[in-house]
């Protein structure tokens, strides 16, 4: 999303290259350079200026310290205003209620009833609590039908009446469904319209003042650019909504809306979500997406995605066969596996320090490691199990099994010999624990 603008940020920076001292002169190119790369990037011309104003005036005339260079600390000044622009602190949800209502509003097409589900999965998963979904889009038959199958694939129960025209009505029988069953959340998915009208303003502001919901979540499809922050002033005029949700955050878009709705409407965003799997939601933390715009990466969502996937009964079994060599290709697929439930493959990479820049017109497919599991799949139990019985005759009938070529299986055993000895190592450093089979530190010590 924000690969344009990491680059013309790392451009102005190359500037400040080779100076000793930040100053009114060396700095003023630097912060033209970063005001054209936001208002490049769709953010609002006076909200550029006002940002690059607090940058320069917290720049000039700094002392740099002998460890860190002009350039670098720019950087850390433009990520501390970048993250203060967007929010400053992740806010979180507001659960205090027995059932606690969450109001989902928007356009229709932003994506309201996806994210309700995702939403449901995330409370269910990471928080624990027994959501109810209630279908109140009373115009779309096709939303009730969506978020019955949303609430099927998450295993969440969805309220709804087809026959009953009145939102208002549908939303009240749901919370006392709710009270009556005993969910700990209500998320009521109401109708939109393709643009801000009286009748959809009307309705959802009735059911507001019905249910009094804990929270107000104004849902907003970040490739509209400005008239996502548009779009946002006129919901909040009326619903003063609690929070904000940006969707189709891995679109092709120049990321206007993500800097700026928080500084316009003066509300968090509290979600992003990305895609339409079920568990691509993040709590939206600015100072993270700060250092993913810089290329700083964002180790600390990388290293959280791959604790949820981690199981550390199985992290300890597994550990104890890397401590004695006996590492295998059942546990290599399942280390893949592991992975694959992170995420898109290529977001996991970006969040590594430097790698974003170096795979950016990379295509990394979701399917990369399809190849690999094909051999897998192709040895036998015994073999998958004692890796170093694989001699050539083995190799030339695993290769025609999955359809690869002699070359490739050579080459994948030849790194996964390279990848045991590196573990070897590892055993032989005081502290190190491998949280995954893939030699990555990660994982609940």
């Amino acid at each position: 999303m924000f690969e344009n603008l990491s680059e013309r940020l790392e451009s102005a920076f190359k500037s400040l290259k080779g100076e000793g001292r930040i100053n009114e002169i060396n700095v003023a190119s630097t912060i033209k350079e970063i005001r054209r790369a936001l208002v490049d990037a769709d953010v609002n011309y006076k909200i550029a200026k006002d940002f690059t104003d607090k940058v320069k005036e917290k720049a000039t005339g700094e002392k740099v310290l002998n460890a860190v260079s002009p350039g670098q600390l720019m950087v850390k000044i433009v990520k501390d205003e970048l993250a203060e622009l967007m929010g400053g602190t992740e806010k979180e949800l507001d659960l205090s209620e027995k059932p606690s209502v969450i109001l989902i509003a928007g356009l229709q097409g932003s994506g309201k009833t996806t994210f309700s589900g995702k939403l449901a999965n995330f409370l269910k998963s990471k928080k624990g609590l027994n959501p109810l979904l209630v279908a109140a889009d009373i115009y779309r038959p096709a939303a009730i039908d969506q978020l019955h199958v949303l609430g099927e694939q998450v295993k969440v129960p969805v309220y709804s009446d087809r026959e009953n025209k009145d939102a208002v009505s549908i939303a009240q029988a749901a919370i006392a469904k709710a009270k009556q069953d005993g969910n700990r959340v209500v998320i009521i998915d109401t109708a939109g319209r393709l643009a801000v009208d009286e009748v959809m303003m009307t309705e959802v502001a009735n059911i507001k003042k019905a249910v009094n919901p804990q929270e107000i979540l104004f849902v907003v499809d970040s490739m509209t650019g400005q008239d996502a922050v548009n779009t946002a002033k006129a919901f909040n005029e009326r619903l003063d909504f609690s929070g904000i949700v940006l969707t189709k955050l891995d679109g092709d878009t120049r990321g206007g809306a993500a800097l700026t709705i928080t500084y316009t409407v003066e509300k968090p965003i509290k979600f992003v979500s990305m895609g339409e799997k079920l568990d691509t939601l993040d709590v939206f933390y600015p100072e993270r997406m700060a250092q993913r715009i810089l290329g700083m990466g964002d180790i600390t969502t990388l290293v959280e995605r791959a604790q949820a996937q981690f199981d550390e009964q199985q992290a300890k079994k597994l550990e104890k066969k890397i401590r004695a060599n006996k590492f295998d290709f059942e546990d290599f697929k399942e280390q893949l596996q592991q992975i694959k439930k992170m995420g898109n493959i290529k977001d996991l990479l970006a969040m590594i320090p430097g790698v974003g820049k170096a795979i950016k017109d990379i295509d990394i497919s979701d399917d990369a490691f399809k190849g690999i599991e094909a051999m897998i799949n192709s040895m036998t139990p015994y073999e998958r199990n004692n890796p170093d019985v694989i001699d050539g005759s083995r190799r030339k009938r695993i290769a025609s099994g999955c359809g690869k070529d002699i070359a490739e299986v050579n080459a994948f055993m030849k790194q996964f010999d390279q990848m045991r000895q590196m573990m070897g190592q590892m055993n032989k450093m005081k502290g190190m624990m491998p949280g995954m089979g893939m030699g990555m530190p990660f994982g609940k010590r």
